[in-house]
């Protein structure tokens, strides 16, 4: 018996071992690819910011300005883009950001956009009404990606479709730390009645003010999104390296609980030996 027991725990021993190995292997990818994210998500940050500035400038420097995308209606249904992951073993970032989109109103209230195959697979799985499937691999979502759903958010939005555009993203707090959060796409805010000093009381835009801020609308909507994606992404990184770290954690704790319990086991089998020798030469 204690010979099977030890080979036993040396059985597990092993295999905690090896998915030791795979935790740590796959902390130090995630940590590599994490630097990468926040990267990419720091350089798109002024293209959004950039594009804001240029429709404020637009909408402060022309009398009688206004725009369908100001227009705030009565809201009967609410469009959000979750964004989610592709895989798991990234803690509760999956989890949290399915539970916070849950809670922003009934199925019926709320036309789902999700980006990630964990979020399709919910939302088409508990019967919401799902804007597309087009998007399932949030790890491939490119720019040209975001322009498109930002066509089809402006397309709907003007055609009454929907009266307001949410995107529920993963904010990335710190390494350790990440937050669903959620940023109102349209209607956009008004910039206010104070003319701004900088700029010209009164600007000319060709074919006209309206019609060039209808235009870059959907471009400012796709970099919010990009810079949603990069973000979420960021976050999705962190939270699995910090998941695996926790497991390779665990494994090492495991494995010196093992080995702990190996030793007594042989200590255990030496002695029942010694004890059968002595008994032997008695007799």
């Amino acid at each position: 018996m204690a010979g099977a027991s030890m080979k036993d725990i040396k059985l597990r021993i092993k295999s905690v071992q090896s998915t030791m190995q795979i935790t740590k292997a796959m902390e130090l990818v995630a940590s590599s690819k994490l630097r990468k994210a926040k990267l990419r998500q720091e350089s798109c940050r002024p293209y959004h910011e950039e594009l804001w500035k240029a429709l404020q400038e637009i909408e402060a420097s022309t009398n009688d300005f206004s725009s369908v995308y100001q227009q705030h209606r009565q809201i009967r249904k609410t469009c959000v883009i979750v964004i989610a992951g592709d895989r798991g073993l990234a803690g509760g970032y999956n989890s949290n950001i399915i539970k916070a989109a849950s809670e922003m109103g009934r199925p019926d209230e709320l036309c789902i956009l999700p980006i990630g195959k964990r979020a399709v697979e919910y939302f088409c799985r508990h019967g919401y009404e799902v804007l597309t499937t087009s998007f399932m691999e949030a790890a491939s979502i490119s720019v040209a990606d975001c322009f498109s759903i930002s066509e089809i958010l402006t397309r709907g939005y003007v055609d009454g479709q929907f009266d307001c555009v949410k995107v529920l993203y993963t904010r990335l707090v710190s390494l350790l730390s990440q937050q669903p959060d959620t940023m109102e796409l349209l209607p956009l805010a008004a910039a206010g009645k104070e003319k701004k000093t900088d700029v010209r009381e009164l600007v000319l835009y060709e074919p006209g003010a309206d019609t060039v801020y209808n235009a870059i609308v959907p471009n400012y909507i796709a970099g919010m999104l990009y810079g949603a994606m990069c973000e979420s992404v960021a976050s999705e990184l962190a939270a699995r390296r910090t998941a695996m770290d926790a497991a390779s954690k665990n494994a090492s704790e495991m494995i010196d609980d093992l080995s702990l319990k190996y030793n007594r086991a042989r200590q255990g089998a030496i002695t029942q030996e010694i004890t059968e020798i002595v008994a032997g030469a008695e007799q």
